[in-house]
């Protein structure tokens, strides 16, 4: 691999992982303002709770990301079916479920490395490239942490504390950022302190 190449490939893992922490972050603060009965509240029968949706995301990553370089990322033992029943009873189970899934992640993520960056990843028989099959990840956890943020903004209304900049706030943000000089910087810096 040249060294262009390596440098890519480090440059692109670590700004993935930046990303996967953000999102794995806002789901946190998410958790810490809702009591155990919101993490349960489901707008109607079709819907998802916060609990449903943290374990349909612990199933896929469990599925997805165990032994991620060398076997097919939809597992033959996952059920994703059962994901979606409400089969998680306490806040405690939720967030065992929530860590372990996300652990899965980051150490599957930090086994990749410039000698194996080339490797072809299925999922469903279907072959990615590791940047492939990670952004189809980074995309569909943070569909669902947005949604997770979502049911914890409307559950909270008044009552919420922002995880971004809050409303009526964007100017003074703005100011604040550009009396800076230039720099590279990954924008999660400020979240993940």
């Amino acid at each position: 691999m040249s060294k262009i190449t390596d440098m890519t490939s480090e440059n692109y893992l670590a700004s993935t992982r930046k990303q996967f922490e953000y999102y794995k972050m806002l789901g946190d603060k998410t958790f810490a303002q809702l009591d155990e009965s919101e993490l349960f509240w489901q707008h109607n029968a079709e819907s998802n709770s916060v609990a449903i949706i943290v374990r349909h995301l612990w199933g896929n990553m469990l599925s997805r990301w165990t032994d991620f370089l060398t076997t097919d990322g939809e597992k033959t033992w996952r059920d994703r079916d059962a994901e979606f029943a409400a089969s998680i009873k306490t806040k405690a189970e939720l967030l065992d479920k929530w860590e372990a899934g996300w652990q899965c992640v980051f150490t599957a993520l930090d086994s990749v490395n410039a000698e194996n960056f080339s490797t072809v990843i299925y999922i469903r028989n279907m072959g990615h490239t590791i940047p492939e099959a990670v952004n189809r990840q980074t995309a569909h956890y943070a569909y669902h942490v947005g949604q997770i943020v979502y049911i914890g903004k409307m559950l909270k209304g008044k009552e919420w504390q922002s995880l971004s900049i809050p409303k009526g706030k964007s100017t003074a943000y703005n100011m604040e950022k550009f009396a800076q000089e230039k720099r590279r910087e990954h924008f999660t810096k400020e979240f993940l302190k």
